[in-house]
């Protein structure tokens, strides 16, 4: 869990423990730590620096262990060529003597190292240092039951889904502080199924209003799939789960039995359900449960609300429509899009009263999301590109009309004053402008684990020197083959080329070699310098050739470096990694992020899509059109981005200030960044990149 925590809050948990004198060891771990582009902050120095010296070289292994971990630095990266970014041949003069080979001896070492880690490392010069080099600090957090504590509260308490690999650990951290003080409310039902499995399991308390968080439960229970995307098999529950599950289940009817016409979204998984249940031998118990599979057997029939809103719809009745969806303020706000394309000029005030009436009631999550997708609403686009929970994108052509631009104006300045009155009000906010490119995180279903990865839309600045791009993977039981690609785009989103395993140079890029084979682990890297690159666009990509899904191997990540020409020094160097994002989603093609050329500077826009492209022997130079169409959708998009978020609380700031290395404000503030710097005053209240979320207005 030390490990876990290190890695997610960049925070090390106060150590109790025999005092002594450990500052040589502590300076020893800050020099280790900066190889790795990480570095302790002063009071984490002078904490370590007063206790026992084995105390700090325990603690030292496990903090040097996640941070590489973190940047991808536990594993050794070797290249097909030795001496990559140098000697890698032509391509025809590679695939020449390759046949050659095969023609003379019947033989061929293609897609295997022909060297050893340690080979490959004796004729690489030593990496020199640059002040442009990453560097990120390490800060002194409370205890480390504390720090678990503070953590489960913000993963449990969080307004958006979280995502595979956060659901993991909020699952570890509610076993861990069972006994602690729970958070007053859990937005996210898909968290809260998994914070009440771990209860129930413990025969403790558990939280649930609606019947779907009985279902959400159940599978949750039964190992399965709490986002209910997938189906889930049901295990056999103990009788007492089983009485307690449908106990839950008829208080939950008896106060509210208009929650039975619910049970109509899933259906047949209710039936499932009920067979594992078996309510009939509590029916007379449990009279009000037994009606919900009564519905879900088709035995009774309950009217639904959408199926009455849809008959509205259908009729051209609008007026009804929105009367009906007043009672679900949520659905009324997700369907504010059609009301206005249906409604007529005559009749537009009766969306704005009932919005009036029901956005106080409404999710703030919710509200951003509208928000984000009426300023997209005003001009009519090419191509609509729609995401699943797992990342997998498609693209299809813009059939909708444009909205009003009065009405978006009108419904954005209703948005505007509901989230604006729920910000707090600050006395000193302080903010770094790097983090106002960073998209609202309103969903971090599909969003990678690993180092410093950004929501989807986020756009940071990738300046106009050498990029590295490179792709990890290590196979489970299979031989498995990736491929990492990048295909550059010009202005009209036109292919000019691509380096790939079937393109080693171009433009002053070049390809390491292709692997075909992950036993021990393969690593791929890409060069690109982007003085030399002559397009608008690159698009780099992982493509699985053969073998194992993504979600099958044994690990699998993506990450960039940057780094000047004149460094030298090993194919990956920690210290000059930007990001590192795992790569564990549904497709055969991975797209995490896109290249953008703006004048003569290099933009990055994240996109964490995985396209199904084709089951084997997946090329890039076969996916042109898809990856274009995906790539002019995500750069035309208008993200909502933290920007927007700022400039609000800003209005209800007592003072603002730019943050800015040097001195600092003396008393407390609100700092809102990337990364929290070091001289921060005590007290402060501090959002970085793993928790702007709880920004989000309630």
């Amino acid at each position: 869990m030390l490990q876990a925590i290190i890695k997610k809050t960049l925070r090390v948990p106060t150590l109790a423990g025999e005092s002594g004198n450990g500052g040589c060891i502590a300076r020893k771990l800050d020099i280790a730590l900066m190889a790795v582009g990480f570095k302790l902050s002063r009071e984490l120095l002078e904490h370590f620096s007063a206790l026992h010296p084995s105390l700090v070289t325990e603690q030292g292994k496990t903090i040097l262990a996640a941070v590489k971990e973190l940047v991808g630095d536990h594993v050794q990266h070797n290249v097909y060529f030795i001496n990559f970014p140098d000697g890698v041949p032509d391509t025809l003069e590679f695939w020449w003597t390759e046949i050659f080979r095969l023609l003379l001896t019947g033989q061929t070492k293609y897609g295997r190292y022909q060297h050893s880690y340690h080979d490959m490392l004796a004729l690489h010069n030593e990496f020199l240092p640059s002040v442009q080099d990453r560097i990120t600090i390490l800060h002194l957090g409370k205890s480390l039951p504390e720090e678990a504590l503070d953590l489960y509260h913000r993963l449990a308490a969080g307004t958006v889904p979280l995502s595979e690999a956060d659901r993991t650990l909020v699952k570890d951290l509610a076993e861990i502080c069972l006994s602690d003080v729970q958070p007053e409310s859990i937005p996210v039902r898909e968290t809260k199924a998994i914070v009440n499995a771990v209860r129930i399991r413990h025969a403790q308390s558990i939280f649930v209003d609606t019947v779907t968080d009985i279902l959400r439960l159940a599978c949750a229970l039964s190992s399965g799939d709490v986002t209910l995307q997938e189906n889930t098999k049901f295990c056999s529950f103990s009788r007492s789960i089983r009485r307690k599950l449908l106990c839950a289940l008829d208080s939950i009817i008896a106060v509210s039995s208009t929650q039975l016409a619910d049970i109509h979204q899933y259906q047949e998984r209710w039936k499932r359900l009920g067979e594992r249940l078996h309510p009939h031998e509590y029916a007379d118990k449990y009279a009000h449960a037994a009606l919900v599979f009564a519905v879900a057997r088709g035995e009774r029939k309950v009217p639904t609300l959408e199926s009455q809103v849809e008959a509205a719809f259908h009729s051209g009745d609008i007026s009804r429509a929105v009367s009906i969806l007043v009672s679900k303020p949520g659905l009324l706000v997700r369907n504010v899009d059609r009301i206005s394309r249906n409604i007529s000029n005559h009749d537009g005030g009766i969306l704005v009263e009932a919005l009036l009436g029901t956005l106080p009631r409404v999710s703030g999550r919710v509200l951003l999301g509208l928000r984000e997708h009426l300023q997209n609403r005003i001009t009519q686009r090419s191509s609509r590109i729609f995401t699943n929970s797992k990342g997998r994108a498609w693209v299809t052509e813009d059939m909708l009309q444009p909205l009003d631009a009065k009405q978006v104006d009108l419904l954005t300045r209703l948005l505007d004053d509901e989230i604006a009155h729920r910000l707090p009000s600050v006395e000193h906010l302080v903010v770094d402008r790097d983090v106002l490119g960073v998209a609202l995180p309103l969903s971090d279903k599909n969003k990678a684990d690993g180092f410093a990865v950004l929501p989807r839309g986020s756009a940071m600045e990738a300046g106009n020197g050498l990029l590295r791009f490179f792709v990890y993977w290590k196979q489970t039981s299979r031989r498995t083959d990736y491929d990492l690609s990048a295909i550059l785009l010009g202005e009209q989103f036109e292919r000019i080329g691509q380096l790939s395993w079937t393109n080693l140079r171009l433009y002053g890029g070049v390809h390491s070699g292709d692997l075909t084979d992950a036993t021990n682990g393969a690593t791929e890297f890409i060069d690109i310098d982007l003085s030399q690159v002559q397009a608008s666009y690159i698009v780099p990509s992982i493509n699985i050739y053969a073998g194992e899904q993504f979600a099958e191997v044994e690990s699998c990540f993506f990450g960039l470096m940057q780094r000047t020409l004149d460094q030298q020094g090993k194919p990956f160097e920690a210290r000059t990694v930007r990001f590192k994002s795992d790569i564990r989603g549904n497709g055969s093609m991975a797209l995490p992020l896109i290249f953008k050329k703006d004048r003569d500077q290099w933009v990055a826009k994240w996109m964490h899509l995985y396209l199904k492209g084709q089951p084997r022997f997946n090329q890039i130079e076969a996916s042109h059109l898809s990856t274009s169409m995906l790539t002019n959708s995500i750069l035309s998009r208008n993200y909502l981005g933290m920007e927007y978020l700022v400039n609000l609380l800003r209005c209800k700031a007592g003072a603002f200030s730019w943050h800015e290395q040097g001195a600092g404000p003396a008393s407390p503030v609100t700092f809102i960044g990337l990364e929290a710097p070091e001289g921060l005053p005590k007290d402060s209240k501090i959002y970085t990149l793993n928790s702007l979320q709880a920004l989000f207005p309630a």
